[in-house]
């Protein structure tokens, strides 16, 4: 079967674009720096995604648009079939994460609705924080709202790589930069605003600790959509002409712009209203829909707020959905059957996370935690780490002659292509193997 391809680059870095911005960037950004110092922590965020997160990404790119071919098979046109483990690991990783990313995304679909009609009026924080607990501990609801979201992400998908996948993430990328600029405005204009942004953009290195580097390095890493096949496959329907070097940075550089706009919506109004900006992962679903309820037009900016958490979260799901799609469809599956098939699947799957808020929340899996949490940790600490380091180890030593042709041509390779390889081999898999040495609680920092 022919390979399907991007119409345009443009397409290629929208939609990979959209891939790495997720919920990661707009949900879990703000609260993070918030939690770790502020601006502090974000100049380290920075630092290591124009580092080790770039040439990872520069790493899965290269890999797929050398081999053209699906996160398993293009181990094995290497000549390197062994290797192939690692795209069997990313399809397993991406599979789990979609699974439980569809029940939290389904929940932001639930809070458009919730915020629409005026389900939160005239509530403070704490009777919203009881409305979204006994939300999600909810036997049906949230199911309900998985499923809406699980189909959405099966109805792009299905459209192909073309029709589908780049068309709606070249409508639906602009709209989020724009709810995002309509935020930032909103947050930064409220009085009392100001101590926002000084916590945001005003560095306290004296906040710097062992574990802040830890914190900006594991939200870099997982930010990006490395480590679980997908970069990879977006970058297998590339073709030849493209620049990969220019389009990894451009991914990386609209990523970044996404996680620091969030922080300017969300930052600035938490302060202006006394609200806790270090309030975890309750930020979004508890405190900023308080704040909307005391803000000035809160009633719209909080629409368009769930309005762009949604939006974030079906560019980031259906990029999880396409390598498993991508895989099968080598294997005599027309894509249809792929990708109905694996959205049937993977929202099964996910009914257990959802479960496990309520009903099911007496079952524990990993170090206690219910389906949801243990699905997230193994994710999160394990999978992702181990397939970012094995692609490290990949380019960094098995392939690099053919990687470094694949990005700088028949030429001498440049300073920076050279620089790529030296953290491939050196500087990322030091920081990868820190970031699973914390997780497993092996070092304590």
């Amino acid at each position: 079967m022919k390979r399907e391809h991007w119409g345009s680059r443009l397409g290629f870095i929208m939609a990979a674009a959209g891939s790495a911005i997720g919920l990661g960037n707009i949900w879990k950004f703000p609260y993070m720096a918030g939690e770790n110092g502020g601006a502090a922590f974000i100049i380290i965020y920075l630092g290591i995604v124009f580092t080790i997160g770039l040439s990872l990404m520069l790493a899965e790119i290269t890999i797929g648009r050398h081999t053209q071919s699906d996160a398993i098979n293009a181990f094995k046109k290497f000549n390197r079939p062994a290797w192939s483990f690692i795209g069997i690991l990313g399809i397993v990783t991406a599979f789990v994460i979609f699974s439980f990313y569809s029940v939290v995304a389904g929940w932001t679909i639930a809070y458009v609705v919730k915020s629409a009609t005026g389900a939160f009026s005239g509530m403070d924080a704490a009777a919203i924080g009881d409305t979204f607990g006994g939300f999600v501990s909810s036997t049906v609801q949230p199911i309900v709202y998985h499923g809406i979201f699980a189909a959405l992400t099966v109805l792009v998908v299905l459209g192909g790589v073309s029709g589908g996948i780049e068309r709606a993430s070249k409508i639906l990328m602009p709209v989020l930069f724009l709810i995002l600029i309509a935020l930032v405005v909103r947050g930064v204009t409220l009085p009392g605003a100001e101590k926002g942004l000084e916590f945001f953009l005003s560095p306290d290195f004296s906040k710097i600790t062992a574990s802040t580097v830890m914190a900006a390095l594991g939200q870099a890493f997982f930010s990006l959509s490395l480590g679980m096949g997908v970069i990879l496959t977006y970058g297998s329907y590339l073709g030849k002409e493209a620049n990969i070097g220019r389009s990894a940075w451009q991914i990386a550089l609209l990523d970044t712009m996404v996680a620091i706009l969030a922080g300017l919506a969300i930052l600035p109004a938490v302060f202006a209203f006394n609200m806790d900006p270090a309030a975890g992962p309750g930020l979004t679903f508890v405190t900023l829909p308080a704040v909307f309820e005391a803000m000035p037009g809160g009633y719209f900016f909080s629409i368009i707020f769930f309005v762009l958490l949604t939006i974030a979260a079906l560019t980031s799901s259906i990029s999880l959905l396409e390598p498993i799609v991508s895989f099968f469809s080598t294997k005599g599956f027309t894509r249809t059957q792929a990708t109905i098939g694996a959205g049937v699947l993977a929202f099964l799957i996910g009914i257990p996370s959802s479960l496990s808020l309520g009903a099911w929340s007496d079952i524990h899996i990993i170090k206690g935690q219910g389906f949801l949490d243990s699905a997230s940790w193994l994710t999160d600490k394990i999978l992702l780490p181990v397939g970012g380091l094995l692609i490290c180890l990949f380019v960094g030593w098995v392939i690099t002659p053919i990687a470094i042709r694949e990005v700088s041509g028949e030429g001498e390779p440049s300073a920076l292509v050279k620089a790529w390889i030296f953290i491939l081999r050196f500087i990322a898999p030091i920081a990868i193997v820190m970031i699973l040495l914390t997780g497993l609680e092996i070092v304590t920092l």
